[in-house]
């Protein structure tokens, strides 16, 4: 009998997934609040009212359909940012479709979190019976297409926004 090969992978980190509360808004506006953060999402930080908007939608979007974009925890339950999936929210682009994405605070990038908080909702998307998920990725960043791979997402198409910008659409069958 032959021992297993050890892995060279740092082990993923534990992550705690919550459904965004009102507080969370102020949380995600503090993290975020970074411009390499930002570099993909309008390029400077966006306004409270944002984030109060978007934490109430993703309650509505769990209500409604079992997941949504949750808060993001680490071991000591200090917010990181947000990850899973709603529904394409913009009249462009692969419209009906279900959306995974993340969003982390700077200081918790290289660490992850994004891969191991996007498995887990791929697990509770699947459980919830989705039956495919998007992610779609500016084509310049490279750290969201890393973890599209690490998902085993394939490049579906590429795309231009309506303000020019080129993308990626990743699919990946559940």
């Amino acid at each position: 009998m032959t021992s297993p090969t050890p892995s060279t992978a740092a082990p993923a980190p534990a992550v705690k997934l919550r459904v965004p509360t009102e507080e969370d808004a102020y949380a995600w506006h503090r993290v975020f609040d970074h411009p390499e953060v930002m570099e993909f999402h309008g390029g400077k930080s966006a306004e409270l009212s944002v984030y109060e908007e978007l934490t109430a939608r993703q309650r509505m979007h769990d209500a409604e359909l079992g997941f949504c974009l949750w808060t993001l925890l680490d071991e000591e339950d200090r917010v990181l940012g947000f990850t899973g999936a709603q529904p394409w929210p913009h009249a462009w682009g692969p419209k009906g479709a279900m959306e995974i994405g993340w969003r982390l605070g700077r200081e918790a990038w290289g660490r992850g979190y994004a891969t191991a908080a996007a498995r887990t909702t791929l697990d509770r998307v699947r459980a919830a019976g989705v039956r495919e998920v998007v992610a779609m990725v500016a084509a310049e960043n490279e750290r969201s297409i890393a973890v599209t791979r690490r998902l085993g997402m394939e490049l579906a198409e590429t795309y231009t926004t309506p303000t020019g910008r080129k993308g990626h659409c990743f699919k990946l069958a559940l």
